[in-house]
This record gives C-alpha cells, structure tokens and sequence, in this order.
C-alpha cells in the first residue's frame, strides 16, 4: 500500500506542469521533477549532488549563497523575486527570466527545500510589448492635443471624432491590459486555490508511513480516502481554473443532484485539519431539521473550500460555521475572528486580483472571492458578509433547496 502510494505521489509531482526541484539545507539538489529537467535542459543524473547555484548566471551566484543561508535559518512559504528579476541558466549557457516559489519539507526525516520554477519568458515579452504600447499611446495623445488645441470652431465635428476614437483605443488597452494580467497571473491562482487539497496529499501520504502495524490498517485506508477525495477536488479546481473564461462567461456547466450539505461540510472540514493553525478549531453547528438540496455538489464544495480555507489564512482563533436549514433555502454561514477588512475597501471585495492593504503580506492572489461570487451566483444563490478590521469578517451563503 505504501508504494502504492508512493507512486501516485510521484505520478502527481512528475505531472506539474510547474518546475520542481528539492534541496537539502546544504543548497545540494535532492530531487527534481520532469518539468524542471526540461526547462533547463539536463538529465537528472547530471544535477543530484549538485547546487542549486548550478542552475543560477555567474554573476549572482555569490549573492544567491548568502540569501540562500539566510532563508535556511528562517525558512517559510514565500515567492521569490517581488521587484526584482531572476534569472535562471541553462545546460547549454542560456539564460532566461523566472519565477519562483519556496516551501521547507522534510524527506527521509531530513529538512529540505522545495522550490517552484516557471519561465516567464512569454510574460517579459508581452510586458514589453504592452508598455511600448502606452508609450505609443502617450506620443499620440499628446500630438494629438497640440492640434485640437489649433483647431478652429469649424473642425468641432472633426474633433470629436476624434475623441470619440482616442477613448475607444483606451477601452481597448484597459482590456488587453486585463487579459495580459489573467494570464500572468494562472500560476499565482494555482497556488492559492490548490494548496488545501496539496496539503491533505503531503500530510496524509506523510501520516501513512507511521502506520506500520497490521491492526493500523483503519488509520492507513482514512488517509488514503483522504488523499484520493484531495486529487479529485484538485483536479476539480485545476478543470474550473482553465475554463475561467467559460466561467465569465456562464458558460460552465451545471450538474444538479440531490446532496447533503451537512455531509459536504463535514468533508471541507476534515481536508482543512491539515491546513489549520496548531490552536485553531473548526466548530459546526446546524440549525433547523437537515434537508437534501439539489445543487451541484462540486460548486458548493468548492465555496465551502475557499470561504475556510481563507477564514483559516486571516485568522489564528477558532472559525464557526454554522449551517441553518430554513423552508426554501440552506444558509451557511463562515465565520472568523481575525484581521478583518478595511471599511473603505469593503466594496471591492468581490473584485478580480483586489486584495485589502492589511493582507498585503498574507499569500493570496486576489481570485477566491470573485470566483465564489460567480460560483454562488450560478446556484441562484446569494452571498453577503459582515467584515469588522482587527474583529473578524463573516460570509453568509444562501442556496436554494
């Protein structure tokens, strides 16, 4: 069973999309994904042993030591690079732009850290492209103010036309600008809306090998279900997040049965045990008799899932939720007692990529609040919230039976 399991964890790492590459605390690669070998060209025999420096230019390889020892003494999830360009170097001299992401696992007992690689080859080029743009936009808006300002009363007409043109080139920036930034910004969602179900993988896969006994046969198949509910609802997420576009559109299917939302609440909080603060704890409470509703199972997890795991994130109390069961409808109600949101930022909540001032350093891209606001919307349902700074914010979701 345990390399069973082992195998799916490596079928699940080889599979990223994303480069992944593990060091000891010594900066020596320890393991490293398809997708990295690839990116940078070497066959992995070539690298283990090796350090990381071995994949950095010459010329900041000597920083990147020191910022490497210093990150080891204190290590915590954090991108790199916020600033400031990375450049990585491949097998065959070439370099090129990347990001990068860190975390500190621990493999065979021993403490490691693991990093995310992407090129961002594609983002450079289509930020240069879209500031040679604004220049343009700018020279042209600035000649074409010193001849509106020659102009006489007889080219009124002539003028406005063209005004009425220079705001339809603007409109038409604003949106390619929007779209640039969606793209770019897929790897920043993959780690926000995929880090629940990664952590019930790593922990439960990690808990399983402390089951050796034959009469822990119980624990090891709880933690199994646990990892195989997480690769579905990550492939769940991964299929809603490519077809955002369908998304804003309405255009993603519905796929109404009937279901217990008690039963799914009680899976969203069992997969977030491994996502809790050490003195955290989830209290339920339901209200009024229990009803099946007829919903799709996998939206309304999916709410449930975002709205805790970020009561989770902004808080360090315990969160409540509270599922009521009233004549036409179920409400569930998510809520925490954390650092709450700004009243003056209040009414952009709900926006794509906003993301409150006093959460600036909490990881996060600004994506999980829009998306259940559309997710909620597609179930007829409503959602409002009640947010205090520095006392907590509450969500209320409202379905219909």
């Amino acid at each position: 069973m345990r390399e069973s399991n082992e195998t799916a964890y490596k079928a699940i790492f080889e599979a990223c999309e994303e480069g992944i590459i593990a060091v000891d605390i010594e900066g020596k690669i320890a393991l490293a994904n398809s997708s990295l070998l690839k990116l940078f060209g070497y066959e992995i025999e070539e690298l283990l042993g090796k350090t990381i420096e071995t994949l950095i230019p010459d010329k900041i390889r000597h920083k990147h030591v020191k910022e490497r020892e210093v990150y080891i003494e204190n290590p915590k999830p954090r991108k790199m690079g916020v600033g400031r360009d990375l450049l990585g170097l491949k097998k065959d001299g070439t370099q090129f732009p990347v990001e990068i992401s860190l975390n500190k696992v621990h493999l065979d007992d021993e403490p490691h850290i693991v990093a995310f690689v992407i090129d961002i080859s594609e983002r450079k080029r289509v930020e240069d492209a879209l500031q040679r743009s604004e220049e343009q936009l700018i020279l042209y808006a600035t000649q074409l103010e010193d001849r509106v300002s020659k102009r006489t009363e007889e080219l009124e007409k002539e003028i406005s036309e063209r005004k009425k043109a220079q705001e339809e080139v603007i409109k038409a920036l604003e949106k390619e600008r929007e779209l640039n930034e969606l793209k770019s910004r897929f790897v920043s969602m993959a780690s926000h809306e995929f880090r629940t179900p990664l952590s019930t993988i790593l922990s439960s896969a990690s808990l399983i090998g402390k089951y050796e006994k034959t009469d822990q046969q119980e624990n090891r198949s709880k933690h199994i279900e646990k990892i195989k509910s997480a690769i579905s609802n990550l492939n769940n997420i991964l299929n809603d997040f490519l077809s955002l576009a369908k998304l804003e559109e309405g255009k993603i299917d519905i796929d109404q049965n009937q279901l217990s939302v008690i039963c799914t609440v009680k899976e969203v909080i069992e997969e977030m045990e491994a996502l809790k603060k050490p003195d955290q704890k989830i209290n339920l409470e339901i209200i009024g008799e229990e009803k099946n509703i007829v919903s799709d199972e996998k939206i309304v997890k999916n709410i449930v899932i975002n709205l805790t795991s970020n009561a989770i994130k902004y808080s360090s109390s315990n969160i409540d939720i509270i599922t009521e069961f009233k004549p036409q409808s179920v409400q569930l109600t998510i809520k925490d007692y954390g650092i709450g949101i700004p009243a003056n930022e209040q009414s952009h909540l709900f926006d794509r990529f906003f993301r409150a001032k006093n959460a600036i350093n909490i990881q996060g891209t600004g994506l999980g609040l829009n998306i259940v606001k559309k997710y909620v919307e597609m179930l007829n349902g409503t959602i409002t919230f009640e947010s205090k700074e520095n006392e907590g914010t509450t969500f209320t979701v409202t379905l219909p039976l």
